[in-house]
């Protein structure tokens, strides 16, 4: 849907890419009035005003008209919100807006350099994003739960495709499947006791009043997401966390103590309780990570190259070595092969597929498969996963597909899905309608003269 999602998508474009002012200091000059009211909800000028100056370059059409239907058409969304309760756990936008912040710090350079960009706090910028991230979730849920009963039969997807001219029919860019296996060179018991001896001696400073938690947080920590927050994660369920983590950090009852040593996915850490709410903690924690020999590298290269040499000689197949020899979890079960999975914000929802366009690799896996033929086994290589962890790796291209015009052979769940947004998108479009026609709506005189989109809102 093209019309609250305009406003998000230039929001991440921000945030991703685009160089636009996120909040603007000359809204805050707007004279204001009230110019909508939907329901209970106010749309004010200047909310017209600050979002005409962060994204105009993206509103095809009359800002003063496009803007206001927008957010008109977002306070429908939260107001059938309010009707069914629907309910964004705190952590799940907690850990968004943490995301999108430390990239806006990367693209800024610092912290300090993006509160003088945008002349606001660190506290203000994070509390504005989570408010808008929320009612985001928020519109987002009540979008899928408005479609959860739409289904698509490959009948109908043949149906809506049949008398579609060739040259209109979904561009497909190049795509590969790849196939992957991961091993974790050795560490030697003197380099992970050196990491927990470090976190010993950081629970100690805190015990004997040497230094906080949160400062040896800023200060050590290997997780660039928590570091500079002085380790605080938000309220948590127990099954968004790492479980031996989580089972730590669920036993802690006295935010004094510090937890004992506990080893994750992501290395060796220690944790700190703040506050326990209902199936909820919010913790700190001090991740460290044990460094990596050459020579213990090596050795995982080389074991490797030998299983790289077997598999040419067909000695096995990838997929067996993928099952009973690969480190990696999320591929191992599924015989290496790595899968794509994609959010769309506008829709809320997700998508898996084991097809991968080359920017959406991880970098490393990405430079070494451009170079390679299908079916060909890589050399072995270094690469950081999705832990943070270096790991060795050899890839097999699975399969390349050139770009082309999608077929219904090749390309079915492609078709599918554009059918079924189709259906989805109709209606979301009746139930606006529909809402225009029982909700409380009121347009100054002057904010009338627009070709709306839903014209339903002057009756």
């Amino acid at each position: 849907m093209k019309l609250v999602k305009m406003l998000w998508c230039a929001l991440l474009a921000f945030l991703f890419g685009a160089q636009l002012p996120l909040f603007s200091q000359s809204a805050n000059h707007v004279i204001d009035e009230v110019i909508w009211v939907v329901g209970d909800e106010a749309i004010l000028r200047s909310d017209v005003e600050t979002a005409r100056l962060e994204f105009g370059a993206n509103i095809s059409g009359n800002p003063y008209c496009v803007i206001p239907e927008q957010l008109a058409i977002q306070k429908l969304f939260l107001h059938q919100a309010q009707l069914d309760s629907v309910d964004i756990p705190a952590s799940n936008v907690s850990a968004n807006v943490e995301e999108r912040l430390n990239q806006l710090i990367m693209r800024a350079g610092s912290k300090e350099k993006l509160e003088e960009y945008y002349h606001k706090t660190m506290t203000q910028l994070r509390e504005m994003l989570f408010e808008s991230t929320k009612e985001q979730y928020t519109v987002q849920k009540v979008r899928e739960n408005l479609t959860s009963d739409i289904k698509v039969t490959p009948a109908e997807v043949r149906r809506y495709f049949k008398d579609v001219p060739q040259d209109s029919l979904p561009w497909i860019p190049a795509q590969v499947e790849v196939q992957i296996i991961t091993m974790q060179p050795r560490i030697p018991q003197e380099e992970i006791d050196r990491v927990k001896d470090e976190l010993r001696e950081y629970t100690e400073r805190v015990n004997s009043g040497e230094s906080s938690f949160s400062t040896l947080a800023i200060l050590y920590s290997e997780d660039p997401g928590t570091a500079r927050y002085g380790g605080e994660l938000d309220y948590t369920g127990k099954g968004e966390l790492d479980p031996a983590f989580a089972n730590v950090a669920f036993s802690l009852t006295d935010p004094k103590k510090i937890s004992k040593v506990v080893e994750s996915e992501y290395g060796y850490h220690i944790i700190q309780l703040i506050d326990k709410r209902g199936d909820k903690v919010k913790i700190r924690h001090i991740l460290r990570k044990p460094r990596l020999d050459q020579a213990d590298i090596d050795v995982a290269i080389a074991r490797l190259d030998t299983v790289a040499e077997d598999l040419r000689k067909e000695k096995f197949t990838f997929d067996e070595a993928a099952t009973y020899l690969s480190d990696d979890k999320d591929t191992r079960k599924n015989k290496g092969l790595m899968t794509n999975t994609k959010y769309d914000p506008s829709t809320g929802e997700q998508t898996r597929t084991s097809r991968f366009q080359l920017q959406d690799l991880p970098q490393e896996i990405a430079k070494v498969v451009s170079t390679m033929n299908t079916g060909e086994i890589s050399e072995p290589f270094m690469m950081i996963n999705n832990k943070g962890k270096e790991v060795c790796a050899i890839v097999k291209l699975k399969a390349h597909i050139k770009a082309h015009r999608a077929t219904m052979a090749e390309d079915f769940q492609i078709l599918k899905d554009v059918v079924l947004a189709k259906r989805k998108e109709e209606k979301i479009k009746e139930w606006i309608k529909e809402k225009q026609q029982t909700t409380y709506i009121r347009i100054n005189e002057e904010w009338r003269n627009c070709e709306f989109e839903y014209p339903g809102w002057i009756k």
